[in-house]
């Protein structure tokens, strides 16, 4: 639950649904997940009402993620906030889940604003944007295949770690040794090339070659910290220097982190030494950088407030573009 007013946005509750019963099968099981949306999407609410100290009458709006994502689980919060929303006669908005990413840090940082470079790296995106205002998205480059936090997921799995990968593979590596492991950094190159793959990204080579580590790891227990930081130390330090050189060629002052490989602190730590003195990086907390209602909420008040409402008959879709998203060509980078 969220309350706008002159000083912003204030967060009044936020209820996290445990992941619990994906860990068990080692990742999201779709048809798991929607069940569990079903089971405890009215208790959720009823308890975000109760920390709140709101009625649920006294809602201005509703929103809910629109997508993308899995169709399943988005169908029950989908249907439930119109339905919501239409027997209370409020607005209802539709939200894109990585905009719920960008908006995140404003809950915890009231004075972030554009323009800035936004990076969203999640298990299912990896992305790096030119935000000049709320709304307007200029892609600067993407993944061509796996996301970032599928990297860690997968690496997880291969060095026989929990889910989800991230917090694993970070605790390990705080351990290992940066000199063991030396893995390639993906398209790290192509920074000193204009052009469409500039600000690309690439994890599924680095799976590839931690794989070959692991096979060929006469002791893997022994190993494992290493490998964990050979990693980990390779992905951070192509999201780091991409991010950094976009920032810092496009003259933006602030640099937004979002998304659930966001909680990874030494990936925001290393971004903030590689800025120091020439941008500030927003990030927020890990309950707020896992996909929560608080994000969503965040982005939904900022377009209803714009005016928008979504149309009653708006379907989920599991593939979905970010609204307002447009490609910046390196000629507009330049001007």
């Amino acid at each position: 639950m969220l309350e706008t007013g002159p000083g912003g946005v204030v967060l009044r509750s936020l209820v996290i649904l445990s992941q619990d019963v994906h860990a068990v099968f080692g990742g999201v099981v779709p048809e798991l997940a929607s069940r569990a949306h079903v089971q405890t999407i009215a208790p959720v609410v009823d308890r975000a009402l109760e920390e709140a100290g709101l009625r649920i009458d006294e809602l201005d709006g509703v929103a809910a993620t629109m997508g993308p994502g899995l169709v399943g689980a988005l169908h029950v919060g989908l249907m439930y906030g119109k339905t919501l929303a239409w027997s209370l006669g409020r607005p209802f908005i539709g939200v894109h889940h990585l905009e719920g990413h960008i908006f995140a840090p404003t809950l915890e940082d009231p004075a972030l604003a554009p323009p800035f470079t936004a990076l969203l790296v999640s298990g299912g995106h990896t992305m790096l944007l030119d935000v000049p205002a709320w709304g307007d998205y200029r892609l600067l480059g993407q993944t061509i295949d796996d996301a970032a936090g599928e990297a860690f997921d997968k690496v997880a799995k291969l060095l026989h770690l929990g889910y989800p990968g991230g917090p694993h593979i970070e605790r390990l590596a705080s351990e290992g040794r940066p000199e063991r492991f030396i893995f390639p950094r993906p398209m790290l190159r192509e920074l000193a090339r204009e052009g469409p793959t500039q600000y690309a990204f690439s994890f599924s080579g680095l799976k590839t070659a931690v794989l070959r580590a692991v096979q060929q790891s006469p002791d893997l227990d022994g190993d494992r910290s290493d490998l964990a930081r050979g990693f980990q130390d390779a992905a951070i330090e192509v999201l780091v220097e991409k991010t950094a050189h976009a920032a810092i060629a496009h003259e933006r002052g602030t640099v937004v982190l979002g998304g659930g490989v966001a909680c990874n602190r030494t990936l925001a730590e290393r971004l903030r030494i590689r800025l120091a003195g020439r941008a500030r990086v927003s990030v927020a907390s890990p309950r707020l950088n896992t996909d929560n209602a608080a994000m969503i909420a965040a982005a939904g008040a900022w377009r209803l407030a714009q005016g928008e409402r979504s149309a009653w008959d708006l379907e989920p879709k599991d593939a979905l573009p970010l609204p307002g998203l447009t490609v910046r060509t390196p000629v507009e980078a330049r001007a």
